[in-house]
Order: C-alpha cells, then sequence, then structure tokens
C-alpha cells in the first residue's frame, strides 16, 4: 500500500510557505532575463549526473560529468562508471523533454523506460522490467540493509496505483508535499532490481517541474541528496520502519526532502542575486553585436553597430557583464578590447 500524505503542522506549513514564496518571487525575476540561465542549467545537469550515481557508488570527475553532457569521450572514468554516468544523461535528457508537454501523463511505461536508459548496459539487471524476486537497500557506507523491498508479486498492482496517485493524486495536499511523498513511495515499492533510487531521483525532478517548482533546472537535487547522503539513509530507514504494516511515519523522510528542496531554492537565490543579466530594448542590440563576434571587440566597434545605443549604457552593459565574468577587458581606456568568456552564452 502506498503512503498517504500526512497533515502539516504550523512549523512544516511554515517551511512549504517560504519555498513557495521564494519560489514566486524567483519566477518574477528571471522571467525577463534568460541569457545567462544555459550556463548555469549545463553546470547543473553535470553535477546531478555525477551526484545520483555516486550516490550508488558509480563515481566520475565533474570534467567527466561535463563530458558526458557534450557527448564527449571520458578522460578517466572507468567502463562501468562511464556506461552508467551516460545511461542517466539520457534519461535525463528524456525527463527534460518532457518538462513542459502539454500532452505528457504519467503511466508505467514512462518509469519502466527511465530504467531501461539507465540500466540498457546491464542485461543482467532486467533494464525496463519489473524485478521478479525479493530486493534490499543498502546503505553504501555500512553495507547494512536499510530496507527490505516489497514482495515481488505486488509490484505491478503497486505501480498501477502508484502511477494513478501521481496523475490524479490528492490537490488539496500541497503540491511540494505530494511529490515529496511520491518519490518515498517509488522508494518503497523499490519496483526493480537495481537503479531504483536514480529513478526515483529523476522522477522526483519531473514532478517538480509539473507542480511548478523549477528550482531543479539551474541547481541539481542530486548533487544535494549526495552531499547529505548519511541523512538520506538515515530517514530512509526511520521512515521505512513497519511499512509492511501500514504503521509506518513519513515524515522523516518528507522532511529531509524538504530540506533537500530549501535548500536548492536558497542556493538558487544567491546565484540570481550574483548573476544579473541586462535589460531592455538597447541592452538586447549591444548583446546580440556581442554574440555574432568571433574575437575581441571594442566599445566603438559596438557603437557603430548599435547607434542608438549611448556609450555610458554600453559600458554599464560591459561592467555587469564583467562582473558575472562573462567577457573579459584586455586593456584600459577608450580603445580597450574585450573578449567573451566561455560563461557569455
Amino acid at each position: 500500500m502506498l503512503f498517504k500524505a500526512p497533515d502539516l503542522n504550523e512549523a512544516e506549513r511554515s517551511v512549504v510557505e517560504r519555498i513557495d514564496e521564494v519560489r514566486d518571487a524567483l519566477r518574477y525575476q528571471l522571467t525577463p532575463q534568460r541569457q545567462w540561465v544555459g550556463l548555469l542549467r549545463r553546470a547543473m545537469f553535470a553535477r546531478a549526473i555525477r551526484g545520483s550515481n555516486s550516490i550508488e557508488g558509480y563515481n566520475v570527475s565533474l570534467d567527466d560529468a561535463v563530458a558526458a553532457v557534450a557527448g564527449e569521450e571520458p578522460t578517466e572514468a572507468a567502463a562501468v562508471a562511464w556506461l552508467a554516468v551516460s545511461g542517466y544523461r539520457d534519461a535525463m535528457t528524456y525527463v527534460v523533454g518532457l518538462a513542459d508537454d502539454p500532452h505528457f501523463r504519467y503511466d508505467e511505461a514512462l518509469i519502466r523506460g527511465l530504467h531501461y536508459m539507465m540500466l540498457k548496459h546491464e542485461l543482467e539487471k532486467s533494464p525496463g522490467r519489473w524485478r521478479p524476486g525479493p530486493v534490499f537497500v543498502l546503505d553504501e557506507r555500512t553495507g547494512a540493509i536499510v530496507y527490505t523491498g516489497s514482495e515481488p508479486m505486488s509490484v505491478p498492482a503497486l505501480m498501477r496505483e502508484f502511477v494513478i496517485d501521481l496523475q490524479q493524486g490528492d490537490r488539496t495536499t500541497p503540491a511540494m508535499v505530494r511529490g515529496a511523498m511520491a518519490h518515498l513511495n517509488l522508494v518503497m515499492i523499490h519496483p526493480f532490481r537495481d537503479g531504483n533510487g536514480r529513478v526515483s531521483r529523476l522522477l522526483l525532478l519531473l514532478q517538480c517541474y509539473h507542480l511548478g517548482y523549477e528550482v531543479g533546472r539551474y541547481i541539481s537535487l542530486e548533487r544535494l541528496i549526495e552531499e547529505n547522503k548519511d541523512r538520506y539513509y538515515e530517514t530512509l530507514e526511520e521512515s521505512s520502519y513497519r511499512w509492511h504494516e501500514g504503521k509506518h511515519n513519513p515524515w522523516p523522510y518528507l522532511n529531509y526532502l524538504l530540506f533537500i528542496l530549501k535548500n536548492a531554492y536558497r542556493e538558487f537565490e544567491e546565484r540570481a542575486g550574483q548573476i544579473q543579466s541586462p535589460r531592455g530594448a538597447k541592452t538586447e542590440l549591444v548583446m546580440n553585436s556581442m554574440e555574432r563576434t568571433t574575437g575581441p571587440f571594442s566599445i566603438s566597434d559596438i557603437q557603430k553597430e548599435c547607434p542608438t545605443v549611448s556609450i555610458d549604457m554600453i559600458r554599464r552593459i560591459l561592467k555587469s557583464l564583467r562582473a558575472a565574468g562573462r567577457i573579459k577587458s584586455l586593456g584600459r581606456g577608450q580603445k580597450a578590447q574585450w573578449q567573451k568568456t566561455a560563461l557569455f552564452k
């Protein structure tokens, strides 16, 4: 049977409301200025791939995670770890593509498909198929059994109930709590031989998109979970105690996920405050002018292409972009040359 969302006390409701306030404020702030988010999203993608696989014992460097995002070859990753990372990249790319699909629906085929993308290189782990036997959640630090999955014969029925709840769940419960409860339910069912944690974390990301919590586009939830891995196992064990008897307490794990989301928004808020993109039609002219350059350029070069923009405004835009690390100065004075950095796009 599935976890049902519990009632929130005043403190818990306050946390949810605070996260919603930050979400709404950042959504308003960032709507007109999208130019800087591409870099942040690519960095998030690499850290998500690295973090989620690290929890499962597949470790790669950040450079190799970036290579996976770019579709390039690794420099040092072991073969097994590289296949795991590449599979997660494919599944995550699919999830990101579904984020704004107007025809999207949750179903069992989606979950099985994500699993297949991640584990297609390990046929002995039955990629894309419900597990035929028992399964255990092990604490990677100690090897101790944290949780025993539900009986294999009950998995198909539980997963049917799970996707119905995803699609038609209780709309009176705060959206963030619904997402956290679904994540916990999938971990409890543990429908696959292996890769359950990775599937559940990707599904959490997809739910956040659809429930209006887009922080996962820019800040890696997987990285934050990996950085708090000890608490991840502790709360999972606490919340799974007596689950099979229907006498469990979801709050330890639920509060853990709320903590992760709160930290993600806090980090996002800090980064959004640090990276301010210039605004307005004239700014757009200047940005487009720099976009077309293939080498160093000067203020006078921009003036020639943007005669309606004052030199003072051009200087303000350059100063803002330099502070964000998107361009660099190659000299001083009116004739100084400027150059775009790798962060420009």
